[in-house]
């Protein structure tokens, strides 16, 4: 049966429109900040102020940039920062006449027949699409998500106004470069995309992490995905933030279980789920013995922003973990250097320790302990931004490289999970049998073979 021709390719018409919503409003706040450069204004927060505001008033792949970018020290000035990251990412969700045209470019006018039930109101809406619950002729229940009209033109007209707006924090604030930010965040955007390899995504870390308790997966079905549309097995869960007053048992469950689906694809496969928010978890209960556990682990949701890399950069992370653990700064400068840092003297070595220690405090405290005592999720790594910030107008310039983007975005994001929860954990020794036996061939091995079983070969 024909299907409904393809409308929604990267237009010019829709990346135009997008051009002048986006770039009017970057626009204002560079103005206001080239000013206060001008005018030798030191306070940054009237002009964050203003970021804040223009961009709240679009959804899409601008929304979700300008929340990344609040999480990576030294992307955007602490003011701007604090700013961003109180930026909703859900956008509004689009009617059943979109659903309906949706559906039916996808899998066929006739898509209706291959479910049982499908919901056209939407149960969850986010930045780049819509999930619907649905059902198989089986009964099986599945979540399939649609991806929001012209969100290439989208992608492709935020992206460029966000590499003009790179372009004039290099210039006014010279102390960090951003190029290689840019970059990396680019290649993510543009991957989520494509449902196609979210799908594969999905299959990988079912792959890895298919056996774990504490943590499920859902299966695909790749009979009902496209590029566009993504159906994957329904994972019955409650929200996290709705524990958060159960038992400390519970809670420090919940947290074990992010632990473990975080850092055991990472220490042993080389990937991370580089978008740890709430919105990606749900925890479900479990029946043993006759009675029900409540939040027995979690389901693991979305699959778009996944990150893969080189074993070496894997090796880089455990490097800097014994470094600090030994204080053994060559060890220490080894590991900035897998990473990518170039060029690298003394005190920026100390600048970039400020970081190392704040992302590592937990995991070297060998004690029971929150991921940041006293410290509260909205809050957590900003003073040590702050600090990173002040030390590189001295001692910089340096380039952050593309693959540590992400990494650190993941970090601070599972850390403010982690504080959400109130959990109160040994990071320490689970961090340590995450890495027993660590070795680069080992990785290297897994890593592949665990790519090949998800259709990843080659990346």
């Amino acid at each position: 049966m024909p299907l409904p021709p393809d409308t929604e390719r990267n237009r010019f018409s829709a990346r135009a429109s997008r051009y002048g919503r986006v770039g009017t409003n970057l626009g204002g706040a560079a103005i206001r900040m080239a000013g206060q450069r001008l005018f030798g204004a030191e306070d940054d927060k009237a002009a964050a102020t203003a970021l804040t505001a223009a961009l709240g008033n679009l959804k899409g792949p601008i929304m979700k940039v300008a929340q990344l970018l609040a999480t990576i020290p030294e992307a955007l000035p602490p003011e701007y920062a604090e700013e961003l990251s109180q930026l909703q990412s859900n956008a509004p969700p689009m009617g059943a006449a979109f659903v309906k045209r949706r559906m039916a470019a996808e899998l066929g006018l006739d898509w209706e027949k291959r479910f049982a039930s499908f919901d056209r109101a939407p149960a969850a809406a986010a930045s780049l699409g819509q999930v619907h619950k649905a059902t198989l002729p089986d009964g099986t229940p599945v979540a399939v998500k649609l991806q929001y009209p012209d969100m290439q033109s989208a992608v492709e007209a935020d992206l460029k106004q966000l590499d003009l707006a790179f372009s004039l924090h290099r210039r006014f604030r010279p102390a960090v470069d951003t190029r290689e930010i840019f970059t990396e965040i680019a290649d993510r955007i543009r991957e989520e995309l494509d449902y196609t390899r979210e799908a594969k995504h999905a299959r990988l870390y079912r792959a890895v992490l298919g056996g774990d308790d504490l943590v499920r997966v859902p299966e695909v079905h790749a009979d009902l995905s496209t590029r566009r549309l993504i159906t994957l097995g329904w994972l019955e869960g409650r929200r996290l933030l709705d524990h958060k007053d159960a038992d400390q048992t519970v809670r420090n469950r919940l947290a074990t279980a992010l632990f473990q689906a975080w850092w055991y694809p990472f220490a042993h496969v080389g990937i991370i789920h580089g978008d740890p928010h709430l919105g990606n978890y749900t925890a479900f209960d479990r029946t043993e013995g006759g009675e029900t556990v409540v939040g027995a682990g979690i389901n693991l949701l979305d699959y778009g922003c996944i990150r893969i890399f080189p074993p070496a950069f894997v090796g880089g992370v455990v490097d800097l973990y014994r470094g600090l653990e030994s204080d053994d700064q060559e060890r220490i400068v080894h590991a900035y250097e897998t990473w990518g840092f170039r060029g690298l003297k003394k005190d920026l070595i100390e600048v970039l320790n400020i970081w190392a220690r704040f992302i590592y405090g937990p995991l070297l405290d060998d004690r029971v302990r929150t991921v940041a005592d006293g410290i509260s999720p909205g809050q957590y790594g900003r003073e040590q931004a702050f600090r990173v910030h002040q030390a590189l107008k001295e001692k910089g310039p340096v380039t952050i490289p593309r693959e540590f983007v992400f990494m650190d975005r993941a970090a601070i994001g599972l850390g403010g999970v982690f504080l959400h929860l109130d959990a109160e954990l040994n990071f320490h020794r689970l961090f340590e049998a995450q890495i027993e036996g660590f070795s680069l061939p080992t990785l290297a091995e897994k890593q592949q073979a665990a790519l090949a079983t998800a259709g990843l070969t080659g990346h």
